[in-house]
């Protein structure tokens, strides 16, 4: 009778270890599914249409302290270009830049990371403001040194659209909304880009927000800097 329960509890714990591995691979996972749509329409209420077919991802609060807003993401990619959309939890905006190519990461804001050539240490940084004003830059990242390039002839089919907007429920703030898009004739000359079915990037997503001090969010846990850029996770194209 002791060896039966004692095989039990043996049968018992090791199921258990099981289950506590798979979870702990679902929530670690690494690689996120990029499906395939038709070009559509940004207002920043994440109503299109499109949204309905990918299911989001929540980023990870970096440290426990502070305040801890759920934060999540979709992505999405056309013919044409990539999609993200945050779904931001606030209870108080904290965004005073108007104006593009601004600091904004020094203030409330969404990020993504888009690294399509891992034979180059370029890749391409999209922030985003609750108002909806944008920063993208080219990262060159020599061994940790690292600044961002503006785009030259940012115009026309070059150009970003974005659409982000401030969420309210009886007069209060209950956080923010942001949409963008992100041409693959903006990324050019990225090797691997545009992407087709089976093409694997590296990248990761990222939000900042700055109630009682600087909170962040990732996708992929990094360091003290969002450009560890070999901490990234992959994304494959549908």
């Amino acid at each position: 009778m002791a060896n039966r329960y004692k095989a039990l509890l043996i049968s018992f714990v090791f199921s258990m270890v099981l289950v506590i591995n798979v979870i702990g691979q679902v929530n670690d996972a690494s690689t996120i599914t990029v499906k395939k749509t038709k070009d559509f329409s940004l207002t920043g209420l994440a109503d299109a249409a499109a949204w309905k077919t990918t299911s989001f991802t929540k980023l990870q609060k970096k440290l426990t302290t502070g305040v801890n807003y759920s934060t999540q993401f979709k992505i999405l990619y056309s013919d044409s270009g990539i999609y993200c959309l945050y779904i931001c939890e606030d209870s108080l905006i904290t965004s005073t830049l108007k104006e593009d190519f601004a600091d904004l990461y020094n203030e409330d804001v969404v990020e993504a990371f888009f690294w399509p050539d891992e034979k180059s240490v370029l890749y391409f940084e999209y922030e985003l403001s609750p108002w909806n004003y944008e920063l993208p830059i080219l990262v060159p990242n020599n061994n940790g040194k690292f600044l961002g390039w503006r785009p030259w002839h940012y115009e026309k089919e070059r150009r970003t659209r974005h659409a982000a907007s401030i969420n309210k429920q009886a007069g209060k703030v209950i956080g923010w909304t942001a949409e963008f898009f992100i041409p693959y004739v903006l990324l050019s000359p990225l090797e691997n880009v545009p992407p087709k079915a089976g093409t694997k990037w590296r990248a990761n997503f990222y939000r900042i927000d700055y109630d009682k001090g600087g909170n962040y969010w990732s996708w992929k846990p990094t360091g003290l800097s969002f450009h560890e850029y070999k901490k990234f996770g992959t994304i494959v194209f549908e």
